[in-house]
C-alpha cells in the first residue's frame, strides 16, 4: 500500500509539468489543410463539388438503390489535389 501511494504521490507534479508544456505549445497548422479550403473555393471544385451533392442528394433520397457516388467524389478528389499540387510546393521549403 505505501509503494501505491508514493507512485501515486510521484506521478502527480509531472502530469501537471506535462499540462502546462502542451499548453505552451503553440498550435501547429497544417499547411495541406489550409490549401486544401483554399483550393475546394476555385471555380472548377466548386463545380465538382456540387456534382457530388447533388449525387449525394439523390442517392440519399431513394430507399433503395445501386448507385453510389463513386465517380463524383473522385473527380472531386482529382480537382482538389490538382489545385493543391501546383500551389503547395511554391510554399514548402
Amino acid at each position: 500500500m505505501v509503494f501505491e501511494d508514493k507512485m501515486i504521490m510521484n506521478g502527480e507534479p509531472e502530469d501537471e509539468e506535462e499540462e502546462e508544456e502542451e499548453e505552451e505549445e503553440e498550435e501547429m497548422v497544417d499547411p495541406l489543410d489550409a490549401m486544401r479550403q483554399k483550393c475546394e473555393e476555385a471555380e472548377h471544385c466548386i463545380h465538382t463539388r456540387e456534382r457530388l451533392e447533388e449525387c449525394e442528394t439523390r442517392v440519399g433520397s431513394r430507399s433503395s438503390t445501386q448507385e453510389d457516388c463513386t465517380e463524383e467524389l473522385f473527380d472531386f478528389l482529382h480537382a482538389r489535389d490538382h489545385c493543391v499540387a501546383h500551389k503547395l510546393f511554391h510554399s514548402v521549403k
